[in-house]
């Protein structure tokens, strides 16, 4: 059934017109022409697709849009303040918890959400909050020391 969604996207106010089954993915890079979130399996398992949905880690491949009215929606391209990235973005980059960088994006949603909840995590908390997300490359070590970097540079900003 075609319905009309009102969400705030990183930000910014949209509406959409579709079919309230569609999923949230397609709308972000189809619609609203946000690429950075990525499509993996289609079937919510690699993470790849990670967004936050008034603040918790949703996979979109599998969210309906009908499922995010009146929601705030958080991207990749959301995290930032223009130039400055976001703190768990900048871990990644300066641990270089990538290599191909396909589950990147997804991988920062994810920690991002888990660090929201668990500000000061142990290993097990970032191995848990972490799970869901998926990396082809195995680059799970250099993961975890740029959640754990994160974490502490977010620790460090708080008065």
């Amino acid at each position: 059934m075609e319905v009309t969604i009102s969400c705030t996207v990183n930000g910014h106010d949209h509406s959409v017109t579709t079919d309230d089954h569609r999923p949230l993915l397609d709308v972000l890079r189809e619609d609203l022409k946000l690429t950075g979130t990525k499509y993996g399996c289609g079937e919510g398992q690699c993470g790849a697709c990670s967004v936050l949905v008034d603040g918790k880690r949703v996979f979109s491949c599998i969210t309906k849009i009908g499922e995010v009215d009146k929601k705030q929606i958080t991207t990749i391209e959301g995290l930032g303040k223009g130039d400055v990235l976001h703190p768990v973005q900048q871990a990644f980059l300066d641990e270089n918890a990538f290599q191909c960088g396909y589950c990147t994006s997804g991988m920062i949603m994810a920690a991002t959400a888990m660090l929201s909840d668990k500000p000061t995590p142990t290993e097990q908390d970032i191995r848990e909050g972490m799970n869901g997300n998926l990396c082809r490359c195995c680059s799970y070590t250099r993961i975890l020391s740029a959640v754990q970097r994160a974490a502490a540079s977010m620790r460090e900003v708080k008065p």
